[in-house]
């Protein structure tokens, strides 16, 4: 059974900066492109960050030189190191396969996400 468990955040100040990872399990992940997305209240959820299994980045432009997204395959887990961060940042952030969920177009099973809270 695929789990996703993303953990790492909590409350920050405008400017800080937080860790994120996900583990993943269930299946072998390490050649699949993953990604980041979050979700603000009363917003749809956004892809913020993807990485290919041999390390090929690409960034939302909000996003962009602000956040490093990387992986490490042995341990079937992927991060995100957001910096200088804002409050429009706050949101449930989420990891999952980007291909699955745009191939299934988000209906797709999803970790409980962790919360980035940024205060200004």
């Amino acid at each position: 059974q695929v789990e996703l468990v993303e953990s790492g955040g909590g409350l920050v100040q405008a400017g800080g900066s937080l860790r994120l990872s996900c583990a993943a399990s269930g299946r072998d992940f390490s050649l699949a492109a993953m990604g980041w997305y979050r979700q603000a209240p009363g917003k749809q959820r956004e892809l913020v960050a993807t990485i290919t299994s041999g390390g090929s980045t690409n960034y939302a432009d909000f996003v962009k030189g602000r956040f490093t997204i990387s992986r490490d395959n042995a341990k079937n887990t992927v991060y995100l190191q957001m910096d200088s961060l804002k409050a429009e940042d706050t949101a449930v952030y989420y990891c999952n396969d980007y291909a699955l969920v745009t191939i299934r177009r988000g209906f797709v099973y999803w970790g409980q996400g962790t919360q980035v809270t940024v205060s200004s």
